[in-house]
């Protein structure tokens, strides 16, 4: 076995150089003045309705785009715009049509007046449109008048505000106003629009009067069902999104049997992991591992189950190999720091997302977290939970990373969707498989917001006859559940972080790269997400000896973050490899975006270098005249995903690389943004490179030399090094 290799060197950062150009259509399309006159006939509904309803002192306008719709493709100069104010800053939600082929819902907040100015352009517009192109303009034309090929009269408005009114609604189906319809039978979380005026003002009109408590961030709200009807019939346009407060903990099997004595020996510097669930029974073995932290009321009353499913999860992160000998990873005991936040039956997501908030931010000792609670509910296809949405907040400001459940049903249920917080796009979220590798019959359905490939890896959680052993407050037990799964990865991750010191980003990224391996796969599965993680730990930080396994991490500080010097063995004057690598980084996330969700897009390119990088992909988003549509970019290259998984087509004899002039393989990372605020400076990104070697030659010695001269720092993750390294470090030293 080869052992991980980390490179250390310069990655070199420039910004973007390109400039938009003038507003463009492809040939063949064109705009009619039927549609524009459509466009204006909605505005100027939306105006007098807003002009009379003075309550949000401005305006709520739903743009209906024709497809998923990329943000060059949005509205951004002919409508809602002004000098002072541009479209993308005027967002408070996106969602996806319910059609066959989902389109892009966009809400945006703004003045009434600015309605009035798109009124008053678009009526110019219209004229031009009918007295100088006959009442329909083609791409051609569009491209003539932006090359300046083309005299344009310009006596009603400028060019460049008639070619982006023309383009833009090209693109724009209608402007409306989105109505929220769903009932709820029990108190709710409600996120309303973000405007002007406070919440509680804005609630008080309707008669709402809201504790401080009942309010989370500036638009989201505990509401009772009688709250929420009201709010409905005053002002249905206002609600954002909405879900049950009430989560119920999904679990499956839990079989106990008399408890046989089981002994462990006194913890001394191991690394802690935070557990966030049910109560933890202080009696068991293994208590001196763990402290235990009770965060609910303590007037709620507990019952004995209470502390059944908290323990045995707990038990696993500690000590699991012990009792399941089959599962033993290498990687040692755990310490845990247990926070009992829920009961057995109903909770509140209200009460335990303010409680994960501080449990978090008080406890910053801890880098890993496991969370195995989640609800029975189905997450919703536009918006992200409330409570995944706090855990991607919470790891974008704190840099820790989250392990989560990714929930169950009845194996005699229909199949449903995951439930919260496995939404959570930061975490990473774990579902079940039997010991044969197969899907359990438990498990619950991603993907997440109609795109996110949620769940990240799968792992034994037991199934049918075959269950995970677990020690808990009623003694011993066979249970099953994507509960019993996710401590297993969150031992490795610890392991990555805390004692082989690798970053977060790295440590995600060597989770998920371990579980895709090189197998063939049109696409991720939405019940095992990229695979099976490997049971040991060897399997996850080693390769194989004709593998060379690389990590790089790196920081992006503009728009391409490169190094273009990676010096990739050749045989025969050819490059005798397949190749595959995984990124993982963890954005800053904005729910009220909707289904736009995480705000940063960082794409991979890697691979030989021509006159540029050639992606072992064959990524053509950045190819010059390339027009890509917007849901292919997200299907087929993962665009505004978090995790990219890149390889090499799969064939069944693959053949050697031919190289070219330059024999340096190169690595860039372009960053995007969703929003005006640059919430990419300065993002941290892990990736993780494997190169197979087709003919079964071990190279990584050469490919280690040649790093050195080329500037690069080469570190072997040795792991008996590294753990002794973690074990003089965390030795107390006596001063005399």
């Amino acid at each position: 076995m080869n052992d991980l290799l980390q490179l250390k060197g310069v990655f070199h950062q420039k910004a973007n150089p390109s400039r938009p150009g003038a507003p463009r259509l492809s040939k063949g399309r064109s705009v009619k003045v039927e549609h524009l006159k459509s466009l204006y006939e909605d505005l100027l509904h939306l105006y007098n309705y807003w002009s009379s309803n003075t309550l949000l002192q401005g305006a709520l306008v739903s743009v209906y785009y024709i497809d998923v719709i990329a943000k060059s493709r949005r509205i951004s100069r002919g409508f809602l715009a002004d000098s002072n104010h541009r479209p993308n800053q005027s967002i408070v939600g996106a969602k996806f049509s319910h059609d066959e082929s989902p389109k892009h819902i966009i809400t945006h907040y703004v003045s009434v007046d600015l309605i009035h100015k798109t009124l008053n352009n678009l009526s110019l517009c219209i004229q031009t449109l009918n007295r100088d192109y006959g009442g329909e303009i083609f791409g051609d034309t569009i491209e003539k008048l932006g090359d300046k090929k083309i005299r344009f009269n310009d006596s009603l408005l400028s060019l460049s505000l008639f070619l982006s009114i023309i383009v833009e609604s090209y693109y724009v189906e209608k402007f409306g106003i989105e109505e929220y319809a769903e009932d709820y039978q029990q108190n709710a979380l409600v996120t309303i629009y973000k405007t002007n005026v406070p919440t509680n003002k804005l609630l008080n009109q309707f008669g709402i009067k809201l504790t401080p408590g009942r309010v989370m961030g500036d638009t989201t709200l505990l509401l009772m069902p009688e709250e929420l009807l009201l709010l409905k019939q005053k002002a249905p346009y206002l609600i954002a999104m909405a879900t049950s407060d009430l989560s119920k903990l999904t679990k499956t099997d839990f079989n106990w049997i008399p408890a046989q004595k089981i002994e462990i020996e006194k913890p001394t510097n191991e690394p802690i992991i935070g557990v966030i669930d049910t109560m933890f029974a202080q009696e068991v073995y293994f208590s001196d591992w763990v402290e235990f932290v009770k965060v609910v009321d303590e007037e709620i009353p507990l019952r004995a189950d209470d502390y059944f499913h908290g323990t045995a999860v707990t038990s696993l992160i500690v000590d699991g190999p012990a009792f399941n000998p089959s599962l033993e990873d290498g990687c040692g005991k755990f310490r845990v720091r247990h926070f009992g936040v829920a009961s057995a039956g109903q909770f509140s997501s209200f009460a335990i997302i303010k409680a994960i908030r501080e449990i978090v931010a008080t406890n910053r000792d801890i880098k890993v977290w496991n969370l195995s609670l989640g609800s029975v509910m189905e997450i919703n296809p536009n918006f992200i939970s409330p409570e995944a949405a706090i855990l991607d907040e919470i790891q974008f400001e704190y840099d820790v990373l989250f392990v989560i459940a990714g929930t169950n049903r009845k194996p005699s249920d229909p199949m449903r969707s995951i439930g919260a917080p496995a939404d959570s796009i930061n975490s990473i979220v774990v579902n079940s498989v039997d010991f044969s590798n197969r899907t359990a019959s438990y498990s619950r359905d991603g993907l997440v917001l109609s795109f996110f490939n949620k769940p990240d890896v799968s792992y034994y959680g037991g199934d049918g006859a075959e269950k995970i052993r677990v020690c808990s407050s009623a003694g011993e037990a066979y249970v099953t559940g994507t509960s019993f799964a996710a401590p297993w990865i969150t031992r490795k991750v610890a392991y990555l972080i805390e004692k082989m010191g690798l970053p977060r980003e790295v440590a995600k990224a060597l989770i998920i790269d371990s579980a895709a391996g090189w197998d063939k796969k049109e696409d991720v599965s939405t019940l095992i997400g990229y695979g099976v993680v490997p049971k040991r730990i060897e399997d996850i930080i080693q390769s194989k000896d004709a593998e060379i396994k690389f990590v790089l991490s790196g920081v992006s500080e503009k728009y391409d973050t490169f190094a273009y010097n990676i010096p990739v063995p050749l045989h025969q004057d050819k490059y005798p490899y397949i190749a595959k690598a995984t990124l993982c980084y963890f954005p800053f996330c904005a729910r009220n975006q909707g289904v736009d969700y995480t705000t940063t897009e960082l794409d991979i390119s890697f691979g030989r270098i021509k006159e540029k990088i050639e992606p072992i992909n064959r990524n053509t988003q950045d190819v010059p005249g390339n027009y890509l549509r917007e849901g292919n970019a997200r299907k087929f290259y993962r665009k505004w995903d978090n995790v990219k998984f890149i390889r090499d087509p799969y064939t069944i004899r693959p053949q050697a690389k031919k190289s070219y002039e330059n024999k340096n393989w190169g690595i860039s990372i372009k960053t995007k943004e969703r929003l005006e605020e640059k919430y990419g400076e300065d993002i941290k990104f892990g990736v993780v490179i494997t190169l197979k070697e087709i003919n079964g030659v071990n190279r990584i010695d050469e490919f280690i030399s040649q790093c050195a001269l080329k500037g690069w720092l080469v570190n072997r993750i040795n792991v008996e090094n590294r753990l002794d390294v973690y074990n003089i470090a965390e030795e107390e030293i006596e001063f005399e």
